[in-house]
């Protein structure tokens, strides 16, 4: 029996998930002492729960997605809105450190992919398939090139391997994300730390702060963030196909940074950050409820055991880089552990993610600006444009290719 939710269905389930995540989160103390997010706790316990009405009683749900495309746009304007040049240029140094970091993972990502998927006797595109291309690209950098090996190369099953290994990522970057950082703060002798008197609440650091804000102001920042999703869609539509190619979450962030910006250099507008708060932290609520929600996990169990077995890997792999090399390289320190959190966060799933998984963190134990300054301009516009080279590089690799 199929049972389809319109798209004002989906939104209730979606609004149900995130207060039964809350709930989870707040009567579990595992769950709280391990920091899972919980669009992800709330979630999954949705995901599973069909697939075991599917497996006893055929029942299947399907959901209208309609709205989760605008709601991750949505978040990646605000990220754009919030980004001052005056912060980034602050977090120079920062910024460059990870984006070095996060280029050296990606040819390890790479490199483990293959090697497994070699030693496995599997086809050498399927590594690069569980490597970067899903896991730190995401299931819109998957789709595009399953598409390319699938119709070049003939891979005929890519798009299938593609949607399991983002999806499977998905999964695992929520679920890491918090216990590695937790982790660390551990060890760094702050499993205690709570935010600090007079601390600077940054725009997504607390997203369940109290925050001021005035009709007015929201609707000035609602124009900010349908600006630039107009803007950033027709830069995405004019782009395609050229050399300078970017996903649409990339050009409108890219807007929002601009906008935002210019606005403030002309002496125009002054963008106001808690209402861009409020409205990036419920874009981002909403669109990771409704991607965990809909997962089909029974899709994921017909996977292979060599590509389950790759993709434990990865995720091993990704735990352990983040916790002594993205950990150190970034100053061994709390903002250190907050970023590495993130880094599990779009190594293995996406941006929203990372944030959320440093969201479950600076929530208990107090404000990582330098962490919500470098995450999002690494994980959602250096990663994507590093990641295209990274992959032809290791296309141009003799045997990987027919």
């Amino acid at each position: 029996m199929m049972l389809a939710l319109d798209i004002y269905g989906t939104l209730v389930a979606a609004a149900l998930v995130l207060l039964s995540g809350t709930a989870l989160v707040r009567r579990l103390t595992l769950l709280r002492d391990y920091s899972i997010p919980e669009p992800v706790a709330g979630g999954l316990v949705v995901a599973i729960g069909l697939a075991l009405a599917r497996a006893a009683g055929g029942v299947e749900v399907s959901f209208d997605m309609s709205l989760s495309p605008p709601l991750m746009l949505a978040f990646f304007a605000c990220i754009g809105l919030n980004a001052d040049i005056a912060s980034l240029r602050q977090g120079g140094k920062s910024l460059a450190i990870l984006c070095v970091g996060v280029i050296a993972f990606l040819f390890l990502q790479n490199g483990v992919g293959l090697a497994v998927a070699v030693a496995f006797g599997l086809d050498p595109l399927i590594g690069l398939l569980a490597g970067s291309i899903t896991l730190s690209g995401g299931h819109g950098t998957g789709a595009a090139w399953s598409e390319v090996f699938s119709q070049k190369y003939g891979l005929t099953a890519a798009k299938d391997i593609a949607l399991a290994c983002a999806t499977f990522g998905l999964i695992l970057g929520g679920l890491i994300g918090g216990p590695v950082g937790g982790w660390l703060i551990g060890r760094l002798g702050q499993a205690d730390r709570k935010p600090l008197p007079g601390e600077r609440l940054g725009s997504f650091d607390h997203p369940h702060e109290v925050r001021m804000i005035t009709a007015p102001a929201m609707i000035e920042t609602l124009a900010l963030i349908a600006i630039c999703l107009l803007v950033g869609q027709l830069l995405a539509r004019e782009l395609k196909g050229t050399a300078l190619e970017l996903p649409s979450f990339v050009t409108v962030l890219f807007t929002g940074v601009l906008l935002r910006n210019g606005l403030s250099l002309l002496g125009w507008y002054t963008v106001f950050e808690r209402a861009v708060s409020v409205l990036g932290n419920v874009s981002l609520a909403l669109f990771l409820a409704m991607a965990l929600m809909s997962l089909r996990l029974w899709e994921l169990s017909s996977l292979a055991l060599p590509l389950v077995a790759l993709l434990t890997c990865q995720t091993v792999m990704m735990a352990a880089y983040a916790a002594f090399v993205t950990f150190r390289v970034m100053g061994r320190n709390y903002d250190a552990a907050v970023i590495s959190a993130g880094h599990c966060g779009f190594g293995l799933g996406g941006t929203p993610t990372a944030i959320t998984n440093m969201q479950a963190l600076t929530d208990r134990y107090g404000a990582s600006t330098p962490a919500f300054l470098v995450v999002p301009m690494v994980g959602a516009f250096f990663i994507d444009i590093a990641n295209a080279i990274v992959i032809q590089i290791f296309l141009a690799i003799p045997g990987v290719t027919p």
